[in-house]
């Protein structure tokens, strides 16, 4: 095992891009930070930006094995683990008609199976007093058409999260989630919405504006901290109060 670590441990999968980014650059300040991604390019981009002792892993969330990996360096490199945040996904547009086995196959696999199993490689590391974070979506609240498989596998994540904090909870251990509402990311851009629609959606965010991921990762190293001591089993928004509107 290498050198005992005096700073916490902090996990982020999806930590190449977007919201799990704008985290680990949050969490860099405070804690020894690994990430996960599966993108060459991300992959490249996170190691070239980010602060040079992160730890940046290829794994794919669909994996068994490099799920078995990514615990194994965990426990190599630092015997512990104090924050998760479960942010790697996957989401698309689908009317059901559309829908095919290998697009549901896919969404469950990253959405759901991937964060459920890393999870439970990585319990061993969990100290007492650390702190888990689900990311899961505005769309289990407020019906999007076309996103229902991607909607269903947030729905899963929320409901798993809810049974785990209070299993966890005589071991200390905290559990709750973030759903994010529409977040200026690349995983936005990937829906392929044009300017007008996005001068749609910025309009219906009463806010009047689209949520940067900043405004997210502030909120999971929130939840991480002893300022949260007492936060178990909770679901923040962070919308501009879209849910709401």
């Amino acid at each position: 095992m290498d050198v005992p670590n005096s700073r916490p441990v902090a996990l982020i999968t999806g930590g190449t891009t977007g919201i799990g980014l704008a985290t680990a650059r949050l969490f860099a300040k405070e804690f020894a930070v690994v990430v996960t991604g599966r993108n060459p390019d991300t992959l490249a981009e996170a190691r070239r930006t980010l602060p040079d002792d992160v730890v940046v892993l290829a794994a794919d969330a669909r994996s068994m094995s490099d799920t078995e990996r990514v615990a194994a360096e965990l426990t190599q490199r630092f015997g512990r683990v104090d924050a998760v945040f479960l942010n790697a996904g996957i989401g698309s547009l689908m009317p059901l008609e559309a829908v095919d086995e290998a697009f549901y196959d896919e969404h469950f696999e990253v959405n759901v199976k991937g964060q459920v199993f890393l999870l439970q490689k990585v319990l061993p590391l969990l100290t007492p007093g650390s702190s888990v974070v689900f990311n899961v979506a505005l769309g289990v609240f407020r019906a999007i058409p076309n996103w229902s498989v991607y909607s269903a596998t947030k729905g899963a994540l929320l409901s798993f999260m809810r049974a785990l904090s209070v299993e966890l909870a005589s071991r200390e251990i905290r559990v709750n989630a973030v759903t994010p509402g529409p977040i200026d990311t690349p995983a936005l851009d990937r829906l392929g919405l044009d300017v007008d629609a996005r001068n749609s959606l910025r309009e219906a965010v009463p806010l009047g504006r689209l949520g940067s991921a900043e405004d997210v990762a502030q909120v999971v190293v929130f939840l991480t901290s002893s300022a949260a001591a007492f936060i178990t089993g909770a679901e923040i928004a962070i919308d501009g109060g879209l849910r709401v509107a």
